[in-house]
């Protein structure tokens, strides 16, 4: 049974930084297509940043472009999302999600559809 787990969110400051990590059990994540998305209160959950099997490609929102850098942790079993200058509409439960279904290897995925297990998510609150 994969089981993801993330840690690292909190309340911070406008400008602040957060490292959100989201450990993965029962499976070996390195070759795997992982994403993190989040939700704001109110709004449908949206993609912020995936990365594909062969980690060759990281998609990021536009929103989040510049400011976010998603990368694997592999002697942890694990992917991070180092989230910098943080601003107050970032503010969200940030969930990791794995894709266990094969598919192109180039493929960074962007749809919740697209993933087969989740995290129960980490609330970050940022602050004006």
């Amino acid at each position: 049974q994969v089981q993801l787990v993330e840690s690292g969110g909190g309340w911070v400051q406008a400008g602040d930084s957060l490292k959100l990590s989201c450990a993965a059990s029962g499976r070996t994540i390195t070759s795997l297509a992982m994403g993190w998305f989040r939700q704001a209160p109110g709004k449908e959950r949206e993609i912020v940043a995936s990365i594909n099997r062969r980690s060759s490609y990281t998609y990021y929102a536009d929103s989040v472009k510049g400011r976010f850098t998603l990368s694997r942790d592999n002697a942890k079993n694990a992917v991070n999302l180092q989230m910098n200058m943080l601003k107050p509409e970032d503010t969200a439960v940030y969930y990791c999600a794995l894709r266990l279904r094969t598919g192109p290897g180039s493929n960074a995925y962007t749809e919740s559809g697209d993933y087969d297990y989740w995290g129960q998510g980490t609330q970050v609150t940022v602050s004006s």
